[in-house]
């Protein structure tokens, strides 16, 4: 509903507003400080005229603005506008960025979305700007739909795109608009947050303005990922996330996989009886064939054994997705995680819990089993390649069977080896997940351009990673890791080819962000390296999703 612009400070005889409203009188409006755009369908124009990677900087001189970014709401212009020179007071470093609203000759009496402005011009044309901030991102998802997530759940083929840094939306959009595929664009654990200190509304508004920056309209998803209690989703949910991921961890009992016949009978006679029944009904010697690729059976043995291990976690996965249901309408994706286990997910059980969760009428849009072979952070496959090929197919092949849902691939990042072999089991449908992927292309942008500040990284990661390895299981060799006083600036770069490095970086991301100068650096250098950072990243993701063999938009 249309609300007064909330304006909190005014700065009309700025420097920076003046050089603004001079700027946006040059590029948008003619004659100078008239009303009149220039040329009805100019900027749609210049839009639709651009390559999908493009994504141009309109204007010289200190400010720029993103071409992407220009939208219109009623007779009011919005866009986003760089700085590209520091302000002399220190309040806006180079490469920040600001949201700017535009009229004729007279200011809006109102626009929708409670739009909280920092100042304004006096002068015609009417210029107003606005923090990129949280408050704001909410405001622009009611003036803007298409800036806010949505749910994915009718997309084939989905990317989960996790960006640490609040820095990568554009690279990853700039990839994932060439082929048909649905980004999700923000993406974070909770574990993921506490280490970093940001927050889901955090992580949400900053894909938000990536998403406006760029233009993007086609739909992005939000991820709330690794989520284990339902305080925890209703956090994601209030931040507008409407994927979830259940970790279902802590309600396995992957123990009972060591268990007697003994223990688990004792075990299985507590559990309710109607569960009991049907169990021994539905899958004691019973054979489910799989297509070509055989057949499922059980004994009353290992039905009882399922019962017993996922018993708990598929009446808690019925559970969260009433509990979804209800809140957003069934306007949500959930996804079920079972890959947090020392061991594979066999088949068997695959089938008994998504049999399960479909008798239960758990909307299940993903699933992650455990496969088979080591996903390790940050490095490509490792494990026999025929053996993975078969597990995954009947895995791929129960999904469709028992409710159609996408399999899930965590870990997903730079698994290039098992990228065609994914795509072509899954017929494309599926859902990749990465996130330290983005970090790493952000070290390699300041390894390439800043070779002083990926030494201070570096040494930095070499000091923390033994606590990381609390967190993250890794099979690096640390201490095969080349001396870094020992490789050349130019030679920066290969530690994000090396392996050993790529992990140790990766699992070191919490310490290294928690260090406030190094974070600050980190985030001012690649401000100002924006354009390489997006382009190290779409050639990146380019390479993953092609791998797959998604189709390109034409």
């Amino acid at each position: 509903m249309p609300t007064s612009i909330s304006v909190s400070t005014r700065w009309n005889g700025s420097r920076r507003m003046d050089t603004l409203v001079a700027f946006i009188t040059k590029e948008f409006f003619t004659p100078p400080g008239g009303s009149d755009w220039n040329g009805p369908g100019l900027l749609e124009k210049r839009v639709s005229a651009l390559s999908p990677a493009e994504s141009p900087l309109i204007g010289e001189g200190p400010l720029r603005v993103y071409l992407r970014s220009l939208h219109r709401h009623g007779d009011v212009l919005f866009g986003i506008v760089r700085h590209d020179s520091s302000d002399p007071a220190g309040a806006l470093p180079e490469g920040a960025r600001t949201l700017f609203l535009a009229a004729g000759t007279r200011p809006p009496t109102a626009i929708p979305g409670e739009l909280r402005l920092a100042e304004h011009s006096a002068a015609s044309p009417w210029v107003a700007t606005a923090e990129l901030s949280v408050e704001n991102a909410r405001a622009l998802h009611r003036i803007f739909p298409w800036t806010q997530p949505c749910s994915l759940r009718g997309q084939r083929t989905t990317i989960g795109m996790g960006d640490r840094l609040g820095l990568a939306t554009a690279g990853h959009i700039r990839a994932a608009r060439q082929f048909k595929v649905a980004p999700v664009l923000a993406q974070q654990s909770v574990r993921e947050n506490d280490l970093i200190g940001r927050t889901f509304d955090d992580v949400v508004a900053d894909a938000t303005w990536g998403v406006f920056q760029e233009g993007y309209r086609s739909g992005y998803g939000a991820d709330g990922d690794h989520l284990k209690t339902i305080d925890s989703i209703d956090t994601a949910l209030a931040a507008a996330m409407p994927m979830i991921t259940l970790d279902l961890t802590e309600v396995m009992r992957p123990e009972v996989a060591e268990w007697s016949d003994e223990e688990i009978e004792r075990e299985f006679r507590d559990l309710e009886e109607t569960f009991r029944r049907r169990v021994l009904e539905e899958y004691a010697g019973h054979h489910f064939p799989l297509g070509g690729s055989g057949e499922i059976s059980f004994t009353a043995a290992e039905a009882r054994r399922c019962a017993v291990m996922y018993g708990p976690a598929i009446a808690f996965s019925r559970l969260v997705n009433d509990h979804l249901d209800k809140t957003t309408g069934g306007e949500y994706d959930l996804e079920i995680s079972i890959d947090e286990t020392t061991t594979p997910t066999l088949p068997a059980h695959h089938l008994f819990i998504a049999r399960e969760l479909q008798h239960r009428g758990v909307l299940v849009n993903s699933l992650a089993p455990r496969f088979i072979g080591e996903f390790q952070k940050a490095v490509d496959y490792e494990g026999d390649m025929e053996e993975f090929t078969s597990q995954f197919r009947r895995h791929c092949l129960i999904a469709h069977a028992y409710g159609n849902y996408k399999i899930s691939l965590h870990s997903g990042s730079d698994k290039f080896t098992v990228y065609p072999v994914v795509g072509r089991e899954t017929g494309l449908r599926v859902h990749l997940k990465t996130s330290g992927t983005s970090w790493l292309e952000g070290l390699r942008t300041i390894a390439v351009h800043d070779p002083g500040l990926y030494r201070r990284i570096h040494r930095f990661a070499l000091t923390c990673y033994p606590r990381a390895l609390n967190y993250y299981h890794v099979s690096a060799d640390f201490d095969a890791i080349s001396p870094l006083e020992e490789v050349a600036d130019e030679e920066l770069p290969r530690f994000l080819e090396d392996d050993n490095a790529r992990q140790m970086l990766h699992i070191s991301y919490g310490w290294i962000l928690a260090d406030r100068d190094l974070k600050q650096s980190i985030h001012g250098a690649l401000h100002h390296l924006e354009e390489e950072y997006a382009e190290m990243l779409r050639l990146h993701f380019e390479k993953h999703i092609g791998l797959l063999g998604a189709p390109r938009e034409v």
